[in-house]
């Protein structure tokens, strides 16, 4: 089997800040992930916009790429776009920039939308995650749409807003590790789907 290496790059979400458990998503998503022997990386930065991930990814991956080996992205996109005020089309380019940077290095990518936050615009959250999907759709990449899903979804809502914090707990990761599992995260890594 062929060394495997997948790098999560993105902000506090894919580090699972806020996590009783300390898993996120991630650690879920890897939890549940069998036939592949890959190693992790978690890349993140709290609060950071898509163009500032698009300038630092590549230098902070390739030192923990393995030459001749698989070496898959998972790009997080949270919601400092929108709190930062930055438009869907300055979105979309970054976004854009990151993908063709890592097609250009024959990384396979997967990626995950933003979420809806309390504190987050709904409108602009939801516009960037259409943003988002589109750029994967034109490069036909997997993207998990995790804003439409989870918008009106009481456990996630309880889950965000609980004690005034602005991000999700246990119930919410979990959530959003389902989300992944369950919009082609198997597929993508070519590995049958436990039952």
């Amino acid at each position: 089997m062929e060394d495997t290496r997948i790098h999560f790059i993105g902000d506090e979400l894919i580090a699972g800040y806020g996590d009783g458990r300390a898993l996120g998503w991630t650690g879920r998503v890897m939890a549940r992930t069998r036939g592949v022997d890959a190693i992790t990386f978690m890349l993140t930065v709290p609060r950071e916009t898509t163009a500032r991930l698009a300038e630092r990814w590549q230098s902070e991956v390739a030192r923990r790429s393995l030459p001749g080996g698989i070496n898959r992205l998972v790009v997080g996109i949270g919601t400092a776009d929108v709190a930062a005020r930055i438009s869907p089309a300055r979105s979309r380019l970054s976004v854009a920039n990151i993908l063709d940077k890592a097609a250009d290095e024959h990384r396979s990518c997967f990626v995950v939308g933003p979420p809806p936050l309390p504190s987050v615009n709904p409108d602009a959250t939801a516009a960037l995650s259409r943003a988002v999907g589109e750029v994967c759709a034109r490069r036909g990449i997997p993207f998990v749409d995790t804003f439409e899903p989870l918008r009106n979804h009481e456990q996630w809502m309880n889950d965000v807003t609980a004690a005034g914090r602005d991000h999700p707990g246990q119930a919410g990761y979990g959530l959003l590790a389902w989300l992944v599992l369950h919009r082609g995260w198997y597929e993508w890594l070519g590995v049958e789907q436990p039952e």
